[in-house]
Formats: C-alpha cells, structure tokens, sequence
C-alpha cells in the first residue's frame, strides 16, 4: 500500500503532509513526517515558493527487514542537496543531518525532468 500527494511546496503544506503520513502509516510515524518536512523544507529554501513535488511513502519488506522509503520529487535537476555542518548559531541547516539520524539510508536520484531525495526508514 502507498501513499502518492501531488502539490506546491508552500510552508503551509508541511502539516497537510505530515498529517496525511500520519493517517498512512499510523501512530509510529513520527521519524517519516521528520523526513517529509525537511524534505519540503529544501525544497522551498534552494527551489522556492510554489515549486510543484510529488510525496510517495511506500513499504516493502517483511518481518525484521521491514521498511518505510520516503520520496519527494521536485523539478530542479541541479539544486542536489548537499548536507552541511550548521555552526550552533545557524538557523538552518540541520535538515539533511536529521534526515540521516532518522533514517537507514537515503539518497538523491536524478529523473527525467528532475530529481528524487529519498530516506529509507525502519518499520515499527
């Protein structure tokens, strides 16, 4: 079962996404609405307002090796997310250091017409 939102990235669609994650994967969701909110984030700092994304949230795997993978495609093939080391001062700049203490891995992959940050978390 998974879970595809098309919109603009707009501040105001972080709690849009995170609630409808939330619905989707139920009470232990909080690491994925982590990783859709920053995503988003990104995306509106090195995109702009109103850029349109796709979320998809799917699950694969079973027993042990159970997982949520997160996705957020966006149009802008050459904004690749770079992580940072955010100096204790910065307010911002932690995003993509949250997204890998959340999650097992993640990465970025290119796609015709744009690109896909991706995080794969653990089920539950």
């Amino acid at each position: 079962m998974s879970l595809t939102v098309r919109l603009l990235a707009v501040p105001g669609a972080a709690p849009l996404l995170r609630r409808a994650v939330r619905e989707h994967l139920g009470a232990d969701s909080a690491d994925a609405e982590l990783c859709v909110s920053e995503l988003l984030a990104n995306v509106i700092a090195h995109l702009g307002e109103g850029t349109p994304v796709t979320l998809r949230v799917t699950g694969s795997g079973s027993g042990r090796a159970t997982r949520t993978r997160v996705e957020l495609t966006d149009p802008g093939p050459h904004a690749w997310p770079t992580p940072r080391q955010a100096a204790e001062t910065d307010e911002s700049g932690r995003g993509l250091a949250l997204l890998a203490a959340v999650s097992l891995r993640w990465g970025v992959r290119r796609e015709s017409g744009g690109k896909t940050v991706w995080a794969e978390l653990p089920r539950p």
